[in-house]
């Protein structure tokens, strides 16, 4: 089993403690590393959110979201590092005294101030951090996704947050950059020989890349319909995964030179203008339908209005250079599809001559599961055993995680988390790669405000329209469906 190396002791303070991601994802993540022993015991955890209520009020609050008992010895322990402040994060002098009285005094000790809210925040938040003295030498912020809805308004909060902190204490988080599955393809590609050599368009037909949810827009309707599957998932999560299956082998894994690599293949993309939406982009919106038997309603339903926000967008993109010229990268994503699951689909091209004939060949894939049941397949030609004649199977060489690693490794956020206290940056995105993401977005909005393109409907519990299907079947391809092999 792995061992888990404790990190330095470190305060936290997570700004938007009642909310969602924090009770959710945050403060569990936080419970899992202290009871695992990797967060020491003079570390402090610092809930801060306008919201008035006592430290055990919040303890209450928080235990409803943590696989711990509420009387248990180990919540109780927790919850002796965990305080709960009062305080309008925007405002100076609005709580921020008792904030002040809940750090270690040490200025030299490590923070982090995470920032579980709205990104129009980020800058004023900063601001004030800055003004409250609280911006040592080893603070760190951490900013969720997504930074900004546009380019404009990604690099305002940019220089809003970099006007307080420098650019190497800021963690600019992708959970997705947090997966085993996701950080296992460096390894996988540039640790094992076998690939490399035909990691390019001689030897890769095209990639698919694929993250869908079952859910809804749900409660987040009203702001998801501010943001759309565009923004709020290709940005970020696709176009990150779409950088890892294409960068250059980097010099080492250090934060910079990973980071160089993923630049140059959001520099590459081929932008999406005008002329060409309408027969890369598809978008469309999920009526009402049904998952797993049980009916659902459709978006507007949801959000208790009409709408134009896509809820699921297919692209066909690619990378102008040498090693991915004429390679096609297909990325989907949507809500209210047939299941919840992420992953990377890499198709070999076929062989030169087919020596059994009948075209009962299938290609060669690297199919790489990042959610759930995280794996790793590769799909291959084989001789299915018995008399009888020639008979072919297409089977799974599987590496599945949870078979192979017994232990229960560390999630998204807990990995992420403990990097953000020992200072690597290599899984967090830099500032001009946040902006060259939405540089090639804005790319495609502008194109649908120009163009106002088909906004296509798919019943909830599908995979998304047909005409996603078509974006494929133009070029003589499909969408892999492992369920089908």
């Amino acid at each position: 089993m792995s061992k888990l190396l404790p990190v330095d002791p470190f305060d936290i303070v997570v700004f938007g403690a009642t909310g969602d991601l924090a009770l959710r994802k945050l403060l569990p993540a936080l419970f899992h590393r202290w009871r695992d022993g990797q967060i020491p015991d003079n570390s402090r955890i610092i809930a801060a959110s306008r919201d008035s209520m006592a430290d055990s009020e919040y303890h209450t609050l928080a235990n409803t979201h943590v696989d711990a008992a509420p009387d248990s010895e180990d919540w109780a322990a927790f919850c002796s590092q965990v305080r709960y402040v009062s305080v309008d994060a925007t405002k100076t002098g609005s709580g921020w005294a008792d904030l002040k009285d809940r750090l270690d005094p040490d200025d030299n000790k490590i923070r982090l101030y995470y920032l579980a809210l709205p990104p129009a925040l980020y800058g004023p938040i900063s601001a004030v951090l800055k003004a409250e003295g609280l911006c040592t030498p080893n603070a760190r912020i951490v900013l969720e996704k997504p930074i900004g809805k546009d380019l404009e308004s990604a690099r305002d909060i940019n220089r809003a947050v970099c006007d307080a902190f420098p650019e190497n204490n800021i963690f600019r988080i992708d959970h997705y950059l947090g997966k085993e599955t996701v950080q296992n393809l460096l390894i996988l590609r540039f640790a094992n020989w076998m690939f490399e050599p035909i990691w390019n368009s001689n030897g890769i037909d095209h990639v698919q890349i694929t993250v869908a949810e079952s859910l809804g827009a749900g409660k987040r309707a009203s702001y998801y319909d501010t943001s759309g599957a565009l923004r709020d998932m290709v940005q970020n999560h696709l176009l990150q995964l779409a950088c890892l299956v294409a960068m250059e082998p980097p010099a080492s894994l250090g934060s910079d030179a990973v980071r160089n690599e993923k630049l140059k293949v959001l520099d590459a993309l081929r932008p999406i203008g005008p002329a060409e939406i309408s027969r890369d982009v598809v978008r469309a919106q999920y009526r009402s339908g049904a998952i797993e038997g049980e009916p659902v309603a459709g978006y507007t339903d949801e959000l208790g209005k009409e709408s134009e926000t896509e809820t699921f967008v297919a692209i066909k993109a690619a990378v102008d250079n040498w090693r991915w010229a004429g390679v096609p990268f297909y990325l989907r994503t949507g809500k209210r599809m047939s299941s919840r699951r992420s992953e990377i689909v890499i198709q070999f091209k076929p062989v030169p001559h087919d020596i059994v004939g009948a075209g009962r060949l299938h290609p060669n894939r690297l199919v790489i599961r990042l959610q759930p049941d995280e794996g790793v397949k590769m799909m291959l030609m084989t001789k299915d055993p018995g008399p009888g004649g020639l008979r072919l199977r297409y089977v799974p060489l599987n590496l599945s995680y949870a078979d192979t690693f017994e232990e229960n490794y560390p999630d998204a956020y807990e990995r992420l988390l403990m990097a953000v206290v020992r200072g690597n940056l290599s899984l967090f995105m830099r500032r001009d790669e946040v902006e060259a993401a939405w540089k090639w977005v804005d790319g495609i909005i502008g194109a649908w405000d120009q163009e106002s393109p088909n906004l296509y409907s798919y019943a909830a519990g599908a995979d998304g329209p047909s005409e996603a299907d078509v974006l494929l079947k133009l070029d003589d391809r499909e969408w892999f469906d492992g369920a089908r092999y």
